[in-house]
């Protein structure tokens, strides 16, 4: 039986990563815990420091089909390539200049979100069709496909 997962990232500002991601991916933040209105009225409660508050912010997909995506603040900042990253398709069943062309708009509506293209990778048929690779607003790796 498959067993349900979430992806994780450490990052600095787990707030505004989550933020970015729910955008990129037409998630939505996770609903403050039951009794609560807000997540600011449980911290409050749970005497959570105002300091302390952005150590962490999750973000679901609101049909319940994909993974959890959940962000933990760290001291550190990211220094090498992920050697683990998401491919968000953009483009399935799209080919040639079509498939780029949808590509290139979503690279753009994301880099107005605070993205980063770093590299197009034209189609080079029969091993690929075509990809972009982005940088999410902390430096994270992930590909346009």
């Amino acid at each position: 039986m498959a067993k349900e997962f979430q992806v994780t990232y450490d990052c600095a500002d787990p707030g505004a990563l989550a933020g970015f991601w729910a955008e990129a991916l037409g998630y939505e933040f996770d609903a403050p815990p039951p009794g609560f209105d807000t997540w600011d009225a449980a911290l409050d409660a749970w005497g959570v420091p105002a300091d302390q508050r952005n150590g962490a912010s999750a973000i679901h997909d609101p049909e319940g089909t994909m993974p959890r995506l959940y962000f933990q603040r760290v001291p550190e900042g990211k220094t090498i390539k992920n050697r683990v990253h998401l491919d968000v398709r953009t483009a399935p069943g799209l080919e040639g200049e079509e498939r780029m062309a949808a590509l290139g708009a979503e690279s753009e509506r994301l880099q107005a979100l605070g993205a980063r293209q770093l590299k197009r990778n034209d189609p080079e048929p029969p091993m690929s069709q075509g990809f972009i690779i982005m940088a999410d607003p902390e430096g994270n790796e992930f590909c346009l496909d």
